[in-house]
């Protein structure tokens, strides 16, 4: 038994193999390798990977060819779980990847070398969850902090609503902050209640319904 098929993207190779060496460690199939856009969307077409792990900026002109790649993968390949990586917060570029559902996640490069927390961050995805990188709902949360709604929020379901981002389960939260998942559905629940949501059962929706809203601010 093989663990899911995965097609790399990243254009800087010592990132690419080393990132190809530690999933094929982590159990995942490498089935394929691109140094830009065209060559990701080849190979995506022709492996049909279930996964895709890609560098927003690619060659020739290293703006959003993987960006780009990305969202042609998520219209021909729906079911295809996609992480871009980036090196620099870009808000815009977070906000149209993250519209296109789930299964796909938003992560820096800094956070690959967590290795734990990347795993983690590209199992979620593959289950069909999103993750977002806490730097993007940080640099939201500043950009609106003055006459938002988000002031109402104490630091507790600031907490909670970052975590919520990733894309973390109750229990995931509630291992997180030390505290039972009873008191993370209250917080929740306040969190919902203050930024006038409606509550959904389903964790995505949950996250959608977070970075929606920040968007719309």
């Amino acid at each position: 038994m093989t663990g899911p098929r995965v097609v790399l993207a990243e254009d800087d190779v010592l990132l690419r193999e080393g990132l190809a060496s530690l999933l094929d460690r982590s159990g995942y199939e490498v089935v394929g390798q691109a140094g830009d856009g065209t060559q990701l969307l080849a190979l995506a077409r022709e492996t049909e990977p279930d996964l895709v792990v890609a560098d927003i900026r690619m060659p020739p002109t290293h703006t959003t060819e993987g960006l780009d790649a990305a969202r042609v993968i998520r219209q021909e390949r729906p079911d295809t779980g996609i992480l871009v990586l980036s090196a620099y917060v870009e808000v815009q570029h977070a906000m149209e990847l993250l519209a296109g559902g789930g299964g796909i996640g938003y992560l820096l490069k800094s956070r690959v070398a967590d290795v734990e927390e990347f795993l983690d961050a590209l199992q979620r995805i593959a289950r069909g969850g999103s993750v977002v990188d806490p730097a993007l709902v940080r640099e939201l949360v500043t950009a609106r902090r003055r006459e938002d709604p988000l002031a109402a929020l104490s630091e507790r379901e600031r907490q909670v609503l970052d975590l919520m981002a990733e894309g973390r389960s109750n229990a995931g939260i509630a291992r997180r902050l030390w505290v039972t998942e009873g008191t993370v559905e209250k917080h929740i629940s306040s969190i919902l209640t203050k930024l006038n949501l409606h509550e959904a059962d389903d964790d995505h929706r949950r996250v959608l319904a977070v970075i929606t809203f920040l968007k719309a601010r």
